[in-house]
């Protein structure tokens, strides 16, 4: 969860998936729409399939999870710097786990300008920090990395006089602390405007389900659009809601509208009453609750 998503922002989240799953059988038993589920609101999807697929891994292996930096790469979703800090953490190895906080402290302790956000930058800066790593005691010196550029050594207003590692600062002996690290400009949003259609009919209402080819939000569903529905009648504005997904801005314009067409798939109707039951996507939520303001 915390691959994208701040501390604070994912306990309740992490509590309440752990409430559901308390063990690495039981979501591996899991359907993938009810690990789904208990994700919805964190967003970037394909962290919970591979999770799930993960589980499935490690409970056919006897329920045993791999100790060996091979064997926690091999598993779904886990890519190099999350495989650093479990096998650190949880077993010892020597692995320097290189996320944007310990970009940050290398840069400025360095004093190097180069930009964070290159991959041979990148690379670099990881086989500095496996060269700082204390190799007895490599899941306290990720843990101690990770706070210190979380709490002390902040992006903006490094709190360098609470910096217990402020001796050793390259930037700060120059006063360029604020000035690194160095990225280069984040991709601008796209401004994208969606016409979001409320169709009801006896109780129930009209939604589309994503399929396979959808990605991440692959199996979720969401309300119908005028290119969808071409022959829905478009009533009255009920109100608009924004959402972000990475690079895009979304804005949706939720209208209430009448459709006698049949429904198929992707299209399917569900109750009002049922609606818990189905996987809707936030920017869905979003436009529904619209309809209670």
């Amino acid at each position: 969860m915390l691959q994208q998503t701040r501390v604070a922002a994912a306990l309740p989240f992490y509590e309440r998936f752990l409430r559901r799953f308390p063990t690495v059988g039981a979501l591996a038993e899991a359907a993938e729409s009810d690990v789904l589920a208990h994700w919805a609101g964190l967003g970037y999807y394909s962290r919970a399939r591979n999770l799930h697929r993960a589980a499935r891994v490690v409970a056919a292996g006897g329920g045993v999870f791999p100790s060996t930096v091979e064997g926690i790469r091999a598993l779904p979703g886990i890519g190099e710097y999350t495989a650093a800090a479990i096998g650190s953490m949880g077993f010892g190895l020597p692995l320097a786990a290189v996320d944007g906080n310990l970009l940050r402290v290398i840069a400025r302790i360095d004093n190097d300008p180069a930009d964070i956000g290159n991959s041979k930058t990148r690379a670099r800066f990881s086989g500095r920090a496996q060269q700082m790593l204390d190799p007895k005691h490599p899941g306290d010196f990720n843990q101690a990395m990770m706070e210190l550029g979380a709490t002390v050594c902040v992006p903006k207003f490094p709190r360098c006089g609470e910096c217990p590692v402020v001796v050793f600062c390259a930037a700060n002996a120059h006063g360029r602390e604020q000035e690194l690290p160095v990225k280069a400009r984040k991709q601008i949003k796209v401004a994208i405007e969606v016409l979001a259609l409320v169709v009801r009919n006896r109780g129930h209402l009209l939604l589309w389900r994503r399929g396979e080819a959808e990605g991440q939000l692959a199996g979720f569903c969401e309300l119908p659009n005028n290119v969808q529905l071409p022959e829905a009648v478009v009533g009255r504005l009920v109100g608009e809601v924004r959402h972000t997904i990475t690079h895009h801005n979304y804005l949706y314009r939720v209208h209430l509208a009448n459709w006698s067409g049949s429904a198929r798939a992707p299209l399917f109707w569900v109750h009002w009453n049922r609606l818990e039951e189905v996987l809707l996507t936030t920017a869905a939520k979003k436009a529904l609750a619209c309809l209670t303001e």
